[in-house]
C-alpha cells in the first residue's frame, strides 16, 4: 500500500517504544508512512490481524510480541522485529552503574530476555564479569508474571540489587514494587537498522530501487572563481579540475554525468544508489570535497517523478529551492512535489529536517511566504539548530528591510505560522521583540 507516494508501515508495540520508532521515522525515514498501534503481549495478534489490512510491511518492537504475531496471524506480508543488542544493555546497564548504592563491584542484578552464553559475550566488552548477573533460565517467551516473580524473588532473597529486563510491563510492576529496576529499550541506531531491513524488503521500495533520478548540479558563483585565474590555461585547468571531480562523483553513483554549459551539469542514476550513497538522504559528500579541495560550494537539485520528464522538471523545482536558500545546499523534489531537505553539503547540519509536506507549502504560500523566504528560513534552522529570531535577524536571513519583515511577520502570525515568545532588554532603546518559527518544529528534530 503507498500512501501519498510513502510505503504504509506499520508499528507494534508498548506506547513509548512505538514513539520513539516514530522518532526515527520523522527525523531519517521520509519513505515512509507510519501508522501506529500500541498494544500489550495479550492483544498483539489481535491489533496486528487488523493492521495487516492497512500497510505494506510491519515492525514489531520486541521478539515477545514479534513471536506471538508470527504463532498467531498468518500473513504473506514483510514482519520484522527490533532485536535485542548489546547496546540497549550497555545503556541500561550504565543507568544503573550511574547510581551510587548500585556501583560496587559486588553488585549482582537479574536479567531476563538474554542466555547465558550472549550475555557472557556482550558484557565482557565492557568490563563486566557474566557473574555479576543472575539470568532467568525459565521457559522462552514467557508470561509477565513468571518474569516479574523471578525478578521480584531474586531482589527478596538478597540474591540481587536491581533488575534489568525487557519488558515494560515487568518494569512497572518493579517499579511500583520499589525494586531498582531499569528497563532495556532499544537505541536509536537498533531502531534505524530494523526500519532499513523494512524498506528493503517491501515490494514498493523494490521497485523503486532502479527507478531513474534526475540530478543538477550549480557551481556557485562560478563566475567570480573564474576571475580570480591568471591566465586562460589556469581558467582552463580550473573548469576541467570542477568537471573531473563531479565525474568521479557521478561514478561512485554508477550514473551518467553531462555538462550543460557555464556552471550547470546534469546526472542521471537510480534512487536506490543515491539514497545509499547519502546514507538516506542526509548528506552529499561531494560538496565537502569540492569545498575542501577547490573552494567552490554547490547547489544540488534532485526530481524524483513517474516519468524522465517529471523527473527533470522537479530536479529544476529543487535545484530553484537550492539558489533561493542562497546556495551551498541540495533539496529533493519528490513525484507529489514533497519536499525533502535541506542535506547535509560543505557546512555541516545540526539539525535534520524531514519531508516538506505540500500541505504546508501551500499554507505558507498563503501566509505570503514565497518559496524563497521558506527555503532560506528551512535552511537556517537546519544549519543553526534555532527556531527563535529577532526581527533584524529574520531581516538578515530574508534579505528584506526591517520594515518590510515586521509586515511579513504580521501576516504569518495571523496564518499561525509563527508566534511572538517575549522580549529581550538591551542596554538602550525598546526591548527587542522574539519570534518563533513554531511551524518549522515539526520538520526539525534534535540530533541525538
Amino acid at each position: 500500500m503507498d500512501i501519498p507516494n510513502r510505503i504504509a508501515i506499520g508499528i507494534l508495540g508498548p506506547e513509548a517504544l512505538v514513539n520513539k520508532v516514530l522518532s526515527v521515522i520523522a527525523t531519517s525515514f521520509p519513505s515512509f508512512e507510519p501508522i501506529a498501534r500500541a498494544c500489550s503481549a495479550e492483544t498483539a495478534s489481535e491489533i496486528a490481524e487488523k493492521l495487516l489490512l492497512e500497510v505494506e510491511v510491519l515492525l514489531v518492537t520486541g521478539p515477545t510480541l514479534y513471536r506471538r504475531v508470527k504463532e498467531h496471524v498468518l500473513t504473506h506480508l514483510p514482519v520484522h522485529m527490533i532485536p535485542l543488542t548489546d547496546t540497549g544493555l550497555f545503556s541500561a546497564l550504565y543507568r544503573l552503574r550511574s547510581k551510587p548504592e548500585l556501583n560496587a563491584v559486588d553488585a549482582i542484578f537479574s536479567i531476563d530476555s538474554f542466555t547465558s552464553s550472549t550475555l557472557s559475550r556482550h558484557v565482557k566488552e565492557i568490563g563486566e564479569t557474566p557473574a555479576s548477573f543472575l539470568i532467568y533460565d525459565g521457559v522462552p517467551y514467557p508470561q509477565v508474571e513468571m518474569v516479574t516473580q523471578f525478578h521480584e524473588d531474586a531482589f527478596r532473597r538478597g540474591a540481587t540489587k536491581a533488575a534489568l529486563t525487557t519488558d515494560i510491563q515487568v518494569a512497572d510492576v518493579l517499579n511500583r514494587l520499589g525494586i531498582p529496576c531499569e528497563w532495556i529499550t532499544p537505541t536509536d541506531q537498533n531502531i534505524t537498522v530494523a526500519l532499513e531491513r523494512a524498506l528493503l524488503s517491501t515490494e514498493t521500495r523494490r521497485s523503486k530501487e532502479a527507478q531513474i533520478l534526475v540530478g543538477m548540479i550549480n557551481v556557485d558563483e562560478f563566475g567570480k572563481k573564474l576571475q580570480q585565474q591568471s591566465t586562460e590555461h589556469d581558467i582552463q585547468r580550473f573548469k576541467l579540475e570542477v568537471h573531473r571531480k563531479l565525474i568521479d562523483y557521478v561514478e561512485s553513483l554508477d550514473g551518467y554525468l553531462t555538462h550543460l554549459g557555464a556552471d550547470e551539469y546534469l546526472f542521471f542514476t537510480t534512487r536506490g544508489i543515491f539514497e545509499r550513497e547519502t546514507v538516506g538522504y542526509k548528506s552529499v559528500p561531494l560538496a565537502r570535497e569540492v569545498w575542501k579541495s577547490l573552494g567552490l560550494s554547490l547547489s544540488m537539485g534532485i526530481g524524483f517523478g513517474r516519468s524522465a520528464n517529471e523527473a527533470g522538471t522537479h530536479a529544476r523545482l529543487a535545484l530553484r529551492r537550492c539558489k533561493e536558500a542562497g546556495g551551498n545546499t541540495c533539496f529533493i523534489v519528490r513525484e507529489d512535489k514533497t519536499l525533502i531537505g535541506p542535506l547535509e553539503m560543505a557546512d555541516p547540519l545540526s539539525r535534520d529536517l524531514s519531508m516538506t509536506d505540500p500541505e504546508l507549502l501551500k499554507s505558507a504560500e498563503d501566509a505570503g511566504m514565497t518559496s524563497t523566504y521558506l527555503s532560506r528560513l528551512m535552511t537556517t534552522v537546519a544549519r543553526t539548530s534555532k527556531l527563535e529570531y529577532e526581527v533584524h535577524e529574520l531581516a538578515g536571513i530574508l534579505g528584506v528591510t526591517v520594515r518590510s519583515t515586521h509586515r511579513l511577520l504580521l501576516q504569518w502570525m495571523d496564518h499561525n505560522l509563527i508566534s511572538s515568545v517575549g522580549y529581550v532588554k538591551v542596554p538602550k532603546g525598546r526591548p527587542k521583540q522574539t519570534f518563533r518559527l513554531h511551524f518549522l518544529e515539526n520538520l526539525a528534530a534534535d540530533p541525538s
